[in-house]
């Protein structure tokens, strides 16, 4: 996992962890372990803009998701009163009803501090220009001459 912090180190510790547990239940399809780390509001944004509420997110392992791999990279964590806001790249290698999904995506997730533990609140992913999986890099629109 590559890092990038703009908070001390001290003060991301806990976040640091939240993200080892989060990234390991992902990766091992463990909805028990999910249903604790999300808020009961949680949403998701995939990177086509598509919303998934708590239940939907859930599901994605039931319906055929499989990840070989999936971790974080170039996270950088900004905390705020209650809030932590984190930015990463999310590498991912694996399949969704038999079709490969995209290797590499930036991720900014909401983690909360909710009665005592680090939940998260929401996570947003857009694609990232080049990386396999991805739509290809748009290219100028060429005019045509009269």
């Amino acid at each position: 996992m590559t890092e990038i912090k703009t908070t001390a180190p001290e003060t991301t510790g806990p976040i640091d962890s939240f993200l080892s547990e989060w990234t390991s239940a992902e990766r091992a399809g463990d909805n028990g372990e999910l249903e604790h780390l999300l808020t009961d509001d949680f949403y998701g944004v995939g990177p086509l803009g598509f919303l998934l509420p708590k239940e939907a997110w859930l599901a994605r392992h039931r319906q055929g998701l499989n990840y070989e791999t999936f971790d974080l990279e170039q996270i950088q964590i900004h905390l705020y009163a209650g809030v932590a806001l984190v930015t990463a790249q999310n590498n991912t290698r694996g399949s969704y009803q038999g079709q490969p999904i995209p290797e590499a995506v930036r991720a900014t997730l909401a983690i909360v501090n909710s009665s005592g533990h680090r939940r998260l609140a929401a996570i947003h992913m857009s694609f990232m220009a080049g990386a396999p999986g991805s739509p290809p890099i748009p290219t100028p629109a060429r005019t045509r001459s009269a």
